[in-house]
């Protein structure tokens, strides 16, 4: 079976509204020359556009899907949020929650970023697919059923669980984020379940400022299948693998899920501009081998899901780094800020540090 990599050109056109980074303009705020949020269209082009080039996307099984359907979108989302951002969509767009704007057709392009991910993860629990990529834009793991937030407007993930669920195809479903920000929309919707179980790797008090603390594991029958590793800002390659082989491994083999899903976000490179870390190509590639090696235990079946990463440079380079591993390809595209961001990592005497934080997660976690 084949690697599967679900992108739709419809999700590039997902437009927002007048920002300045993260900020509105107006008043003392300029417009930046670039304009708009720095979740952009290019960043996931560039990464397609570098799969072609290279040939990669010659080893994949490439595919679109249709949109995710009403029914399935309102397994998360409730009637009044659908119909709310349906009506702004229909009109000229508009912006429900924070920092989540669009424009006219956003809702169908939401749904339909929703049902790449639905997809991803249908056929390779059907067995059509070993695994799976999907090129989801906008993304949704910041997305609540009734807020959108963080430039994410439907929750693609939690959408995409909860179809192959009423098709009956996973009982027990492992979320792995590791998008340098919190994935607080997906651990909201699952915080009182043990059915599914969420683990995000982030930059502590990133964004949001005020959730992903390990003291959150969860609610009623869903207590301690909710994992948050914060981690220190300049944490670099070493410290988010220990974290994987510390943390997410043992707690993966624990819970014995059927299949995983990686909130896949590339934010956490060292050139970023909204985080403060230090991760490169290599350490992408080396986490999906870690959770490639873990999926092992659910006859391989895992689906990565596109969250963020703003950098039009380095994005593709991980992108591809991720691929590589998936697919098994002897294809490669060298990062070309390798140097530049190893030259970077903490000293040794900070990686002692971080290493002591993860020891301390870790027995948090009893692991």
């Amino acid at each position: 079976m084949s690697t599967g990599f679900f992108w739709d050109e419809r999700c590039f056109w997902h437009s927002g509204g007048n920002y300045a980074l993260t900020v509105p303009v107006g008043g003392l705020v300029q417009p930046l020359a670039a304009g708009g949020l720095p979740e952009n269209p290019e960043t996931k082009r560039r990464f397609k556009n570098l799969l072609d080039v290279t040939g990669l996307a010659g080893d994949l099984d490439c595919r679109s899907a249709e949109p995710a359907t009403y029914a399935d979108l309102n397994r998360v989302h409730p009637d009044s949020y659908l119909s709310e951002f349906k009506h702004l969509s229909d009109a000229k767009g508009g912006e429900m929650g924070l920092r989540t704007p669009f424009g006219p057709g956003g809702y169908d392009i939401a749904a339909l970023s929703a049902g790449l991910v639905k997809h991803a993860l249908l056929s390779v629990l059907k067995g059509q697919l070993q695994n799976a990529y999907a090129l989801s834009r906008p993304p949704g793991h910041h997305a609540l059923p009734d807020w959108s937030n963080g430039f994410c407007l439907f929750n693609n993930i939690a959408v995409a669980i909860e179809a192959a669920k009423a098709e009956g195809l996973a009982a027990r479903v492992a979320v792995v984020d590791w998008d340098v920000h919190h994935g607080n929309g997906t651990e909201a919707i699952f915080y009182d379940r043990d059915d599914v179980l969420t683990i995000s790797i982030h930059q502590d008090r990133n964004y949001p400022l005020d959730t992903g603390q390990p003291e959150a594991r969860g609610n009623g029958v869903g207590e301690g299948f909710n994992i948050n590793i914060p981690l220190p800002p300049g944490a670099g390659h070493t410290t988010y693998l220990d974290a994987m082989r510390r943390i997410v491994r043992p707690a993966l083999a624990d819970y014995a899920p059927e299949v995983i899903i990686v909130a896949c976000g590339f934010d956490a490179s060292g050139v970023d501009p909204l985080s403060r870390m230090l991760c490169h190509a290599e350490t992408f590639r080396e986490m999906t081998r870690e959770v490639m090696d873990a999926a092992k235990n659910c006859n391989g079946r895992l689906v990565m899901a596109h969250e963020g990463g703003y950098s039009e440079l380095h994005v593709p380079f991980c992108g591809h780094a991720v691929l590589e591993e998936m697919s098994g390809s002897k294809i490669t595209a060298p990062d070309p800020l390798l140097p530049r961001i190893s030259g970077q990592q903490p000293s040794a005497e900070m990686e002692a540090v971080f290493a002591g934080q993860i020891t301390a997660l870790a027995r948090h976690f009893r692991f």
